[in-house]
């Protein structure tokens, strides 16, 4: 084992401004700040893990308190800078908040604010994951951020800002730390490796600045990782071997054969990605990746992109993409990766051959404002009419009239056919007292009767009609009820059932006649506190009723 070997994160830690990656924005505010003597008393770096924030913080204590500063350019070989990266400077403090969270170490750092320093200019005090004090910890060092003395600087570091309380945010100056891009942490890496005599492919240092996700700690240590396991030569074959990647150009073939719609295809690769082991998770964020470079590419080009092999829409790409970030979350928490892979894949292949109805309809319009004048007939969206069949002349329609009623006449009434004399002779004979009524409606037969157009009455009432007492004659024919009921004739049968919707089921000598229907029968009861006192009745209601 080397004596004194430090990790590439280590060695090559950023010293100067200059030598910050991927944080220019921030860079240049510290700078006009130094240079314009508008230095603020707390600040918060917030960004993910292994951008800077640290490395800022020092390089900005560097600059405030070395020997002839505050000075953008800190020389390396500054005793206070030397010890400030040594960290063997007594008034530049770094604190780690994850074991130095409690409301103690906030009233010590507190009661250290308001004792001088002793041999720089400031008195600095960096806190690392400041997310991780405690709410007690926070409420103890309000009053000392918000006014502390002129010779004491608080650098807050934190991954969460939303952990953070808003009173401390409130008394800081806040700069966001963004992710570094592949291209400039790629660049970084080939500086590194020429540096240190390692021969490695641009494609295995893009696969290393993939992996890192914006950290450009994280790719200088996968970097260590993987000269490691090579040596002093390095492809994208070793890295995607150790770290279960998928090459750039077979991330390339799968998203040419969804472009295509090749379904078999795509099921090749994804059987391929899982026989060599790969992390089929950051493949389908690869996949992503390509695939948002097309739809970037779509829209700069007018709305078609043939990055993929095969030229495609901006809507088709949309779709795409659509269907992959929601198959994500299957991929990744699904009981089958391999399966929700295929799936997700096969879906963003499908979603790519719809298209939107309001966008065809544009489409079809816009063809047709392109013809020339006259051809609108001769295109193919309009339907072709034989010449051998020549159209139906169509009837204007009829103007309405004036009045409702002459628009809309009356049906006629057609007379119901006579029955014959056999059909009469069938027909019981009335009572007496019914031989007018049962002559009147002679010609009425109750297998002819139409239904009504309009019902006198709702078709679930009971109707009873109290009459006068009849003659001895015709009292003395009703022998019984059902008997009675039974002898009505069935011209009169026809005729209630017409006109009432009612039938005949008994005939009481209680000086009313029971009609029954759909809803019941009315008591007798009721039909007796109606009637007269006079007994006897007669079929002659019907007539009347009528």
């Amino acid at each position: 084992m080397a004596e004194g070997f430090q990790v590439i994160a280590r060695r090559w830690r950023p010293q100067q401004f200059d030598e910050i990656v991927g944080q220019e924005h921030i860079v240049r505010t510290l700078k006009n700040a130094i240079q314009t003597g508008r230095i603020g008393h707390a600040y918060l770096f917030v960004g993910p893990r292994g951008t800077g924030k640290t490395t800022t913080a020092r390089i900005f204590a560097k600059a405030l308190n070395c020997t002839n500063g505050p000075s953008v350019s800190p020389p390396e070989d500054d005793p206070i800078c030397r010890a400030i990266v040594d960290g063997s400077c007594p008034d530049v403090t770094e604190i780690d908040a994850a074991t130095n969270r409690s409301v103690d170490d906030a009233k010590q750092i507190r009661e250290e604010c308001y004792y001088p320093p002793m041999q720089c200019r400031y008195k600095i005090y960096i806190i690392d994951e400041v997310h991780q004090l405690s709410k007690d910890a926070f409420n103890a060092l309000l009053k000392v951020i918000e006014e502390p003395p002129e010779f004491v600087k608080f650098i807050f570091a934190t991954t969460e800002a939303d952990k953070v309380l808003e009173t401390i945010t409130s008394r800081c100056q806040r700069f966001e730390f963004q992710p570094i891009p592949e291209e400039k942490i790629a660049a970084r890496l080939r500086e590194i490796t020429e540096n240190d005599g390692v021969e490695a492919d641009r494609a295995a240092l893009i696969a290393i600045a993939r992996l890192a996700n914006g950290g450009m700690r994280d790719s200088q240590s996968i970097l260590d990782q993987v000269i490691s396991f090579c040596g002093k030569k390095i492809s994208e074959r070793d890295v995607a071997d150790i770290y279960g990647l998928a090459s750039q150009q077979e991330i390339e073939d799968l998203a040419a054969a969804m472009a295509r719609g090749d379904c078999a295809a795509v099921i090749a690769c994804a059987d391929k990605f899982s026989e060599e082991g790969r992390d089929l998770l950051r493949a389908l964020a690869h996949t992503q990746s390509r695939i948002r470079d097309a739809l970037l590419d779509s829209v700069r080009g007018n709305g078609t992109s043939a990055l993929l092999g095969t030229p495609m829409r901006t809507e088709q790409l949309l779709r795409m993409l659509d269907a992959l970030n929601a198959g994500e979350g299957g991929v990744k928490f699904g009981l089958s990766e391999r399966a929700n892979f295929e799936v997700t894949l096969l879906k963003a292949v499908e979603q790519s051959r719809t298209r939107a109805v309001d966008s065809l309809i544009r489409e079809i319009s816009s063809l047709v404002a392109a013809l020339p004048a006259g051809e609108e007939k001769k295109n193919d969206l309009t339907p072709h009419v034989s010449a051998a069949k020549p159209a139906e002349k169509i009837a204007p329609a009829p103007v309405p009239a004036a009045n409702p009623a002459e628009a809309f006449p009356p049906p006629k009434r057609v007379p119901a056919p006579r029955p014959s004399p056999r059909e009469k002779s069938a027909v019981p004979a009335p009572p007496p007292a019914d031989e007018d009524f049962a002559r009147r409606y002679a010609d009425v037969d109750e297998a002819s009767v139409a239904p009504s157009q309009e019902a006198p009455f709702p078709p679930e009432a009971s109707f009873v009609r109290e009459d006068a007492a009849p003659s001895s004659a015709s009292q003395a024919a009703f022998v019984s009820a059902e008997e009675a009921a039974a002898s009505v004739p069935a011209a009169i049968r026809a005729c209630v059932k017409k006109n009432f919707g009612a039938a005949f089921t008994r005939v009481v000598p209680a000086g009313s006649v029971r009609i029954f229907s759909a809803r019941g029968e009315m008591s007798s009861e009721q039909n007796s506190e109606r009637a007269p006192a006079e007994e006897g009745a007669s079929c002659d209601a019907a007539e009347t009723d009528d």
